[in-house]
């Protein structure tokens, strides 16, 4: 089952300054999100396979678009994310089906790598509710510099029968890291931890 888009939305943060300090190069986050059609809304389905295969479909469409808005290579990309929220007539094993089971590889397959959890986030909310899209690095998830969010909202959306999916990609770190921790240069990047 394609997904039912509604609405696509991307932006970029880039952090230029920081308690008075340069940061240069500047940090970059983007989030790419879609509003889609809840098809389970209101009802209870045992089979979840279709919100999987919209997830997957999602997976590569919204990592696709978060890279092209920081104008990098994939493989160029260094932390990641992703959340889902389901208006009131949803349950939160929708989310769960989207970003789950199949978003990971397409997600993967965009960045060229990709050794880590991805991090996640799913909620139910009302129209323009919030949702803060956990990130981690890529490839390490031990590399401290990488531990952040970042927080997403469409004002319209989601309605009570839809999802607001979201994925996350960054060029770097917090600005001015400093709590120690395994160095992007140490990451050897095999088991997803170091």
């Amino acid at each position: 089952m394609p997904a039912s888009i509604r609405k696509l939305v991307t932006f970029v943060e880039e952090t230029r300054r920081e308690m008075d300090r340069p940061i240069d190069p500047p940090t970059r986050r983007a989030a790419a999100i879609a509003v889609i059609a809840n098809p389970f809304a209101g009802r209870y389905v045992e089979d979840l396979a279709p919100l999987m295969e919209i997830g997957e479909e999602l997976g590569a469409l919204l990592t696709q678009r978060a890279v092209e808005a920081l104008g990098i290579d994939g493989p160029d990309a260094e932390s990641y994310g992703k959340a889902a929220a389901v208006g009131e007539n949803g349950e939160l094993e929708h989310a769960a089906a989207i970003l789950h089971p199949r978003m990971g590889t397409p997600v993967r397959k965009v960045l060229g790598k990709g050794a880590a959890l991805i991090p996640s986030a799913k909620k139910r909310c009302a129209l323009g509710g919030v949702i803060d899209v956990p990130l981690g690095h890529k490839d390490a998830a031990y590399v401290r510099s990488h531990f952040d969010a970042m927080e997403v909202r469409v004002p319209d959306a989601p309605r009570a029968d839809e999802i607001l999916v979201a994925i996350v990609v960054t060029d770097s770190g917090r600005p001015l890291p400093r709590v120690g921790g395994l160095t992007k240069a140490e990451i050897k990047g095999e088991d997803g931890l170091r």
